[in-house]
């Protein structure tokens, strides 16, 4: 992580967000007075489960991973993080420490506001604060949608899903393939990265889809989505 300061290259004045659009000059002034910019390298924690939380991280540009750890080695993948997304917005709403965990998989530009800041603005701008509600309960579908996925599909159909979730940001983010490995895909998934590779091939020998290297492209999208519902 190394910060960015305003002299550099890479300085980012505003924080481009419809939410911060919302905010008087004095809440302006309030979130930049608050807010450090920083940037992350490809395989940096961005915030790590369980530790304190003093602020709210904003994501400038770049693409990081969510997921949540047990106490072994073991983790599951919830979501990709993309520009524009808020993380440890949790902090703010419940708990003062991180509830999971994110990652880096490309280099990112972050914003760190500190919580304190975000906390008066949820209280003095309500426009503000329900934008922030919203993000913050569309997170919560996202989780309670992973958790149906692992505990209703089966592994075919946990695979399907993952593909047809990283396809639709690879509308945008084109290479996103690229920068996941076979064990990310298997976190998403929640499999083992030796039964994900083996799904990957049978997919691919079928003609559903089509490895490229580490890029993979989806040849027979409405089979997938079938794979996907029927679990």
């Amino acid at each position: 992580m190394k910060t960015i300061s305003q002299d550099h290259i890479d300085f980012i004045c505003d924080i481009q967000a419809a939410c911060f659009q919302a905010l008087s000059p004095e809440e302006t002034q309030l979130v930049q007075g608050s807010k450090t910019q920083v940037q992350f390298r490809k395989g940096d924690n961005l915030c790590k489960q369980g530790a304190f939380a003093s602020y709210v991280l904003f994501v400038v540009k770049g693409l990081a991973i969510q997921y949540v750890e047990d106490e072994g080695s073991k983790s599951f993948n919830l979501r990709i993080i993309r520009p524009g997304e808020f993380v440890g917005l949790s902090s703010v709403f419940s708990d003062n420490t991180f509830n999971y965990s994110s990652i880096a998989i490309d280099d990112c530009q972050v914003m760190l506001v500190e919580k304190t800041a975000i906390t008066k603005l949820i209280a003095q701008n309500g426009i503000f604060g329900l934008s922030l509600i919203r993000r913050y309960m569309e997170q919560n579908v996202n989780l309670f949608d992973a958790l149906r996925t692992v505990l209703y599909k089966q592994m075919m159909g946990r695979v399907a899903k993952t593909l047809l979730y990283i396809d639709e940001i690879k509308t945008e983010y084109k290479e996103v393939f690229t920068l996941l490995s076979r064990k990310h895909l298997a976190d998403f998934a929640g499999i083992t990265t030796e039964s994900a590779v083996k799904m990957l091939k049978t997919l691919d020998k079928e003609a559903v889809i089509k490895l490229n290297g580490k890029d993979i492209e989806l040849l027979n999208k409405p089979y997938l989505l079938s794979l996907s519902k029927r679990g």
